[in-house]
């Protein structure tokens, strides 16, 4: 686990018909970034599902509870993972961390063609219940932003809207990292709705206003106005749950010709997990420790 300085506010306006989530993720990108060694406009997509999925962690009740959000797009980063928990803790990987594209028109990243305009955007919420709940919608952009929001109206039934955003600096490094989901509470009144949008579309960029030196909570009242009421604020930080012990059970279930070869072959085994990159080694005698327990337990 890291240390991070990352928070996510959780805010009420317009008398309370409108809900807020805002998060400061720099460190939590920066943490992704540095671990899986990603390029500008795969930090940019990564780090846009993991700050949404540090949003939605935020919502979840109990430490154990997790919500998955899985981005496939038929660009060339393939899969995006993240995995969020109750314990304010997010990890996540994309299937291939070094593209490079030229930049949109406008200087931006292209993340559109990076994650690709076909394909599924996928949540799981894992609530400690006989069945996770599962909602799936295609992609609409692949701008991430945009295909969640159509998450939430489609498959939740919950007029949203949602702004995240990367500032890559010129190192490659996280310069600025944030997002904001809003939903609007069931019998809402159409003239609210109509002037959050008007505040949202006068709104520059999360990472923009975050780049100018706006606070969390200067941001929230721009959106919400004056009557807003912070109701929580959590920390959120990058953290696995992967272990030797875990890839030794994975190890395990190749069977026993699979680890006696690579014992007699390799001499040993490296395993590398995915959503951190950690690796983790297996000597001969382990890997024949492995080989002992299944014909113990067989």
């Amino acid at each position: 686990m890291t240390s991070s300085k990352d928070r996510i506010i959780t805010a009420l306006g317009f008398e309370g018909q409108v809900v807020a989530y805002i998060a400061d993720t720099h460190d939590l990108v920066e943490e992704m970034r540095r671990r899986h060694d990603t390029w500008p406009v795969v930090t940019a997509a990564l780090g846009r599902t993991a700050t949404l999925g540090a949003i939605l962690g935020s919502t979840l009740k109990h430490e154990k509870h997790q919500v998955t959000l899985q981005v496939q797009g038929d660009g060339p980063i393939g899969r995006i993972l993240v995995v969020a928990t109750g314990s304010q803790t997010v990890r996540g990987y994309a299937d291939e961390p070094h593209i490079m594209l030229d930049l949109k028109q406008n200087g931006k990243l292209d993340v559109s063609r990076a994650v690709g305009t076909e394909g599924s955007v996928t949540v799981i919420k894992d609530l400690g219940l006989r069945e996770p709940y599962r909602g799936s919608v295609p992609i609409v952009s692949g701008e991430i932003g945009e295909d969640f929001t159509y998450y939430f109206a489609v498959s939740e039934q919950t007029p949203s809207a949602v702004s995240v955003g990367v500032l890559v600096d010129r190192d490659y490094s996280v310069k600025r990292a944030g997002g904001l989901l809003l939903q609007v509470l069931p019998q809402t009144p159409t003239e609210v709705i109509d002037a959050m949008e008007k505040r949202l579309a006068a709104l520059p960029s999360m990472t923009t206003m975050l780049e100018d030196g706006a606070r969390l909570e200067d941001i929230l009242t721009l959106v919400l106005g004056d009557d807003v009421q912070i109701v929580n604020e959590q920390s959120v930080m990058f953290a696995c749950t992967c272990s030797k012990e875990r890839l030794a059970g994975i190890l395990q279930t190749l069977g026993h010709e699979e680890l006696t070869a690579m014992r007699e072959e390799q001499n040993g085994a490296e395993l590398v997990c995915h959503f951190c990159g950690e690796k983790y080694q297996f000597d001969a005698f382990e890997l024949q420790a492995l080989i002992d327990h299944i014909h113990t337990n067989n």
